[in-house]
């Protein structure tokens, strides 16, 4: 990969409403520092609620009576698959643009904006098997049909972690159902979002059927979950950020889908292949810098093996390389701001205060530049530490030992999450029985962080509600409906 260089000024952006780009109503400007170097890199409008609610006036408007819902199904999938051949065509662009706002390595960058295109390419493909059915078996009298309509606009709320690949993972199933958007990425990382709004308006997508705003929750995403013209509202973000989508959901009753956060464990039985295993638990917790809301963040370890293991996966951590994000070789980049390093680096003071031990890493990197943290692994860590109960969203992991399998399922599911869980065993039938006992969306068995858009996501207690991707991905975001024809002569009820 030839080397790349920083910009010399900061990109614009604008938002994309009703067909039409726009620097929005207030005429103010968010401006990104690449969390990795802290030089400015991107710039978009900084949207006030009139552009929200013009943007949901012309999703609404599009739907109630554009072509778009109207498709075939054949015509929605071609222009998606068009789109998905256009992300391939400017990945090397649109990577450049994630790394340069998320802090996350060019590498991993370019895999996931190549991987988005491909989730595209899954969608496209389902639009044309989504279908309802017919009840013959009604008697001579009547015949139902089940029809599955889309829902209507919906509202998709994203983050900064992922913001091209998690928008992959829900905008194209959206508009393979039919729908209409009005999406609101993070504040801080809208620069891919907006140029795949370029990508579909030079696709030919028709006006107002995508909708993007850019700016802070509380002025463009909270019309969202306010409006009534909103039927449906799709968040990833936080617990929090989920609780408050409840709240004012109930203003509307409008449906909610829901991926939030994650405090992963990772169980190693006394059996399973330690240095795969220590390969791929260092990997889930340092990969995204650990802010991945599927990775790592609590190791349960069988423990005749612990300390054997602890050995070869602080082994592994020690010799991840972290640094610049521009730099190929490069596999953990920048955390998201200087906040959030603070705040990733006070779980770990704190866990050091109550007892835990750090075995490796345990501070910020000697990158001055932006804002790196150590891989780190503690032990000597409660099951009561907020280190082990709330999401860190760092590179960081507290590891546990456990003697039967009972304890090990019992602490894996004592959390309130159920987003993810991996398993290490070389016993099929111990894998199996732990895969179904262990309360989480997603269960890894040997590996981790495997992802295809074929299966479908979420997560289970209070990491979220709904699933996305599959066909499952498109079904939520469609509504059922029930008709019943009669095919006789009515026999009359008044005489």
């Amino acid at each position: 990969m030839a080397s790349i260089s920083l910009p010399a000024a900061p990109r614009r952006f604008k938002m994309y409403i009703g067909g039409q780009f726009t620097d929005g109503l207030s005429g103010e400007v968010c401006t990104r520092h690449s969390p990795g170097h802290s030089v400015p890199v991107a710039q978009w409008p900084q949207g006030c609620e009139a552009d929200a609610l013009q943007a949901i006036a012309q999703a609404r408007q599009a739907f109630d009576h554009g072509p778009w819902p109207r498709m075939a199904a054949g015509e929605r999938a071609a222009l998606l698959f068009k789109v998905a051949g256009l992300i391939e065509a400017h990945a090397q662009e649109i990577g450049l643009i994630e790394s340069l706002e998320t802090g996350k390595p060019i590498t991993q960058a370019l895999g996931e904006i190549r991987a988005a295109a491909d989730v595209w390419r899954f969608a496209a493909g389902a639009a044309r098997v989504v279908k309802g059915d017919a009840h013959n078996n009604l008697g001579d009298r009547v015949l139902a049909m089940v029809l599955r309509e889309p829902i209507g606009v919906v509202g998709l709320i994203t983050p900064w972690n992922f913001p091209f690949f998690i928008l992959a993972e829900r905008l194209p199933f959206i508009l393979a159902a039919g729908c209409t958007v009005v999406i609101k990425p993070s504040e801080a990382t809208s620069g891919s979002t907006l140029r795949l709004c370029e990508l579909l308006h030079g696709a030919g997508l028709p006006c107002g059927v995508v909708n993007a705003v850019t700016g802070l929750g509380d002025a463009v995403g909270q019309p969202l979950l306010d409006s009534g013209l909103i039927d449906m509202v799709s968040v990833t973000g936080s617990t929090g950020t989920g609780r408050k989508a409840i709240l004012a959901s109930a203003g509307n009753i409008k449906k909610l889908g829901l991926e939030l956060g994650g405090k992963n464990p990772h169980i190693v039985f006394a059996d399973a292949c330690l240095d795969d295993a220590a390969d791929g638990v260092a990997f889930a917790m340092a990969f995204n810098a650990g802010q991945c809301c599927v990775g790592a963040s609590r190791l349960l370890v069988e423990r005749p093996v612990a300390a054997e293991f602890t050995a070869k996966l602080a082994a592994k951590m020690a010799r991840i390389r972290v640094g610049d994000p521009l730099d190929a070789q490069t596999q953990v980049g920048a955390l998201f701001g200087q906040a959030h390093m603070e705040k990733v680096l006070g779980f770990i003071e704190q866990g050091v205060r109550m007892g835990a031990h750090i075995v490796c890493g345990g501070a910020r990197t000697d990158h001055r530049d932006g804002y790196f943290v150590q891989p780190t692994l503690l032990t000597d860590v409660r099951a009561d530490m907020p280190l082990m109960r709330e999401e860190i969203f760092g590179p960081v992991l507290g590891a546990m030992a456990f003697d039967t399998f009972d304890e090990a399922i019992r602490l894996a599911n004592d959390c309130e999450f159920g987003l993810s869980a991996s398993i290490w065993t070389q016993d099929l039938s111990r894998a199996l029985r732990a895969s179904r006992q262990v309360r989480a969306g997603r269960v890894w068995v040997n590996t981790t962080l495997d992802n295809g858009p074929e299966t479908p996501l979420g997560g289970m207690k209070q990491s979220g509600l709904g699933r996305e991707t599959g066909l499952a991905g498109i079904e939520e975001y469609t509504e059922l409906k029930t008709v019943h024809v009669n095919l006789q002569p009515r026999t009359h009820w008044i005489d």
